[in-house]
């Protein structure tokens, strides 16, 4: 009798002391998020520090455009909003061809703000939307990581994700793309279909439709959202998990989230008649079809199941082969098969070089090298496979989701470099599951080897908490039955006695015998947190360096100190100053942004890319003679020529080294323009090799065009060789404007009559007569086509 008189007085102490636990526990996981979003926030403020608050990259700059637009107009202004100075002559609806997720998102910030009055530029609310939203996509990884594993494990996702190199290089300050608040809806999405698996929820099923919507809102990455989890769902039947909670995540989802989708205007009905989406339904009806068959055993015979069963599955077939053949029908109608250009080349990575030569022109659709990898994500390379086991041990619904998640984004980020952003959230939450994990096998283990007082406690503490439930249910038996405890006191008592502290004792030696030696622990820990401090070094350095510089402002370093390139931003301020409003640019696509939203000229093409014929178009007159290149210019009635030259300053990412994609792109839609006749014996040359096509093409000549002034002999930099044709006149361009460093220059076409001068001379010697009465009567016309 004296053990339960112990456990009940322990009883109080024992929730007090729990219950102060977790309260403390609760406060310091509130502020380490707290700091960690602060950490995520600054950690991207290199580029303002070091350079300036400016709009990064080229996508970017058309999003602030758009703001910009949105900001002054209102919204339904933006809906509508048919923007003539792209893609001229065709224009383009820019309301139903955006994803106007980001838009909304910093146009709602900037309303916000400015109703409290803080008077913020829009510029400025551009630039810091990425941070912030970096901070909510840590605190997301919290508590998805938080539901497949528990709290450190959800700390450690965290923090991993705050710091990611991957994701900090589409994240910086200025860098104002769809990717700056899609990695959060994402990230949410999964969360909230996790805790609705985990709770059954409706009301979660309902928000995880929203946050969906979001994210199509926001990026059209968002197939890889409803095709990853209706693999998961198929997975979870398969393996049987089925339950109501599985239903419930996930048909609200394909629901209300496809009705939801519908409602953007770029999507539209692709949410119901694409292939990307097809894969949801096909397993919203095997969902419903394996529901039905667990609701007909609960309520039939074994004998009436058996029968039912078969009908089921014969109606079931006969209705998924239906519908099969339906899809089937609608894909083959399609030359694509029903899929994007996109979705194909990551199915087939060979598919872009073969048939669609402007996705493959694109640098980041390109696969990454082993060494993208260990710079992106650093040592989470390591710990992945780590992550991966712990999953493992034991398997839940939701840990088998984060090993689903993991295995196909490796898959589509060895496809394509851009999606190691989706990779990155699945590499922090497996490594934070594997830190945490071995935080807590090392920690225990130090625990247990330390001398006498630790264990002593561990085996007091457990005991006392068998005694404190076995207490528990001797009083609510005592209080029932205070006759029959009287009679038959000590036997119950001895034997749950004799049976729990072999069984408490039991588990503390277990534990004892699994636990690793000290100085193995010690070691192991010390090495843990050296490889996080190298990761964070790492994380650091590459926000510092290697993604804090804006592409529009270079920088470089020698010997003699720090040189600044800020060649574009020179060049646009001379065409919106010394150009007129209507005048028409034509450049390669991937300036179409900049010019637009810099200079606030007309373009021909830019970067959406959605009319491939209009581009290879631009592509063709690069590629040709300079008289064709004229008239094709011309004919779009374009005033002025853009390149970008890289040769002076060893800048790489020029016209030259892009030539051969306009070549290709070109080639693709007119056939007379061949990639042969550019290459020598197979090579791309510039020097006095290269071919007779490739010297007088306009490509080269307006690149080269006086670079033999720079330094006597015409070397080039970036091709590190003599260029091959040094001297030569431009007949039917002139220069207007080359950039200090000789980054960008910009040419004027002539007009019509400049280029027959000599033809009219001929014409005057052979009709002197005519001429001369002409001259004296005022009234005859030069014909320039003659």
């Amino acid at each position: 009798m004296a053990a339960p008189e112990i456990s009940t007085a322990a009883v109080p102490t024992l929730y007090t002391n729990n219950a102060l636990r977790n309260a403390f526990g609760g406060v310091l996981a509130f502020f380490i998020l707290l700091l960690i979003g602060v950490m995520a926030f600054s950690i991207r403020l290199f580029s303002v520090i070091k350079y300036e608050s400016v709009i990064h990259e080229f996508d970017p700059y058309f999003n602030y455009r758009v703001t910009q637009f949105l900001a002054k107009n209102g919204i339904y202004e933006f809906w509508n909003w048919f923007d003539d100075r792209t893609w001229y002559p065709l224009g383009r609806v820019i309301g139903g061809t955006v994803y106007p997720g980001l838009t909304l998102t910093a146009g709602t910030i900037w309303w916000f703000l400015n109703s409290l009055n803080i008077p913020l530029s829009v510029e400025t609310v551009c630039v810091f939307t990425a941070p912030i939203f970096s901070a909510f996509a840590s605190w997301a990884t919290y508590l998805l990581t938080k539901e497949v594993k528990g709290t450190g494990a959800g700390l450690t996702a965290a923090a991993l994700l705050a710091m990611v190199p991957s994701y900090i290089s589409r994240s910086v300050a200025g860098s104002y793309d769809n990717e700056a608040v899609a990695i959060f809806a994402l990230i949410f999405t999964f969360y909230l279909y996790i805790k609705t698996l985990n709770t059954g929820s409706l009301f979660y099923a309902t928000l995880n439709s929203i946050a969906y919507f979001y994210m199509v809102c926001s990026w059209g990455g968002y197939t890889f959202i409803i095709n990853l989890i209706p693999m998961h769902v198929l997975l979870c039947i398969v393996t049987g998990r089925f339950s109501s909670r599985l239903y419930i995540a996930y048909a609200p989802l394909v629901v209300l989230g496809t009705l939801l989708a519908a409602l953007v205007p770029v999507v539209g009905f692709n949410a119901v008649m694409t292939s990307e989406h097809f894969a949801s339904f096909l397993v919203f009806i095997i969902l419903h079809v394996v529901a039905f068959v667990y609701y007909i055993k609960g309520t039939l015979t074994p004998k009436m199941f058996k029968v039912a069963v078969t009908l089921v599955v014969s109606v079931g077939l006969a209705v998924c082969c239906a519908v099969i053949a339906v899809l089937i029908a609608l894909v083959a109608s399609s030359p694509t098969k029903g899929w994007s250009g996109r979705s194909l080349s990551l199915l087939d990575p060979t598919y872009a070089s073969k048939y669609i030569p402007i996705i493959a022109s694109v640098s980041e659709h390109q696969p990454p090298t082993w060494p993208s990898y260990f710079m992106d994500i650093n040592v989470l390379a390591f710990l992945v496979p780590a992550g991966i086991i712990a999953c493992f041990s034991p398997l839940s619904d939701a840990s088998s989701f984060v090993v689903l998640y993991i295995a196909a984004s490796v898959y589509f980020s060895g496809v394509m470099v851009r999606l190691m952003l989706v990779f990155a959230p699945a590499a922090c939450i497996t490594s934070g599951i594997a830190l945490s994990q071995a935080f807590d096998v090392f920690t225990q283990s130090i625990k247990f080897q330390l001398p006498g007082i630790s264990s002593n406690k561990e085996v007091d503490a457990a005991e006392t908490s068998s005694a404190t439930a076995e207490a528990q249910n001797d009083a609510v038996k005592t209080e029932k039955s205070e006759e029959t405890s009287k009679n038959r006191p000590s036997k119950k008592s001895k034997k749950k006695e004799k049976e729990e502290k072999p069984s408490t004792k039991a588990k503390a030696e277990k534990k004892r015998l699994l636990a690793l030696p000290l100085d193995s622990s010690v070691i192991s820990l010390l090495l843990l947190i050296l490889l996080g401090a190298f990761y964070v070094v790492h994380c650091v350095w590459a926000a510092a360096e290697a993604y804090s510089a804006p592409s529009i402002v270079l920088t470089s370093r020698s010997h003699d100190g720090l040189h600044v390139f800020d060649d574009f931003r020179e060049a646009y301020a001379w065409l919106r100053h010394n150009t007129d409003v209507d005048d028409k640019v034509a450049s390669w696509w991937d300036y179409g942004y900049q010019t637009t939203a810099m200079a606030n000229r007309t373009v021909i093409v830019d970067n959406n890319t959605w009319n491939n014929t209009h581009i290879a178009t631009v592509g063709t007159a690069m590629s040709s003679p300079e008289k064709a290149a004229w008239e094709i210019f011309h004919s779009l009635d374009v005033k002025y020529v853009l390149v970008v030259f890289g040769g002076l300053v060893g800048y790489p990412s020029d016209d030259i080294n892009k030539f051969l994609w306009m070549v290709r792109i070109g080639g693709g839609v007119f056939p007379h323009i061949k990639e042969p006749d550019y290459l020598r014996d197979g090579q791309y040359r510039i020097d006095s090799q290269a071919t007779p096509t490739m010297l007088n093409c306009l490509m080269y000549k307006l690149c080269y065009y006086r670079f033999v002034e720079t330094d006597g002999k015409g070397f080039d930099r970036v091709r590190q060789t003599e260029i091959g044709k040094k001297y030569f006149k431009l007949t039917h361009f002139e220069e207007v404007f080359t950039t200090h460093h000789w980054m960008v220059r910009i040419y004027k076409l002539k007009p019509p009559k400049n280029r027959i001068r000599g033809k009219t001379k001929k014409s005057k010697s052979k009709t002197s007569s005519t001429s001369s009465r002409a001259k004296i009567s005022g009234t005859g016309k030069k014909n320039p086509w003659h």
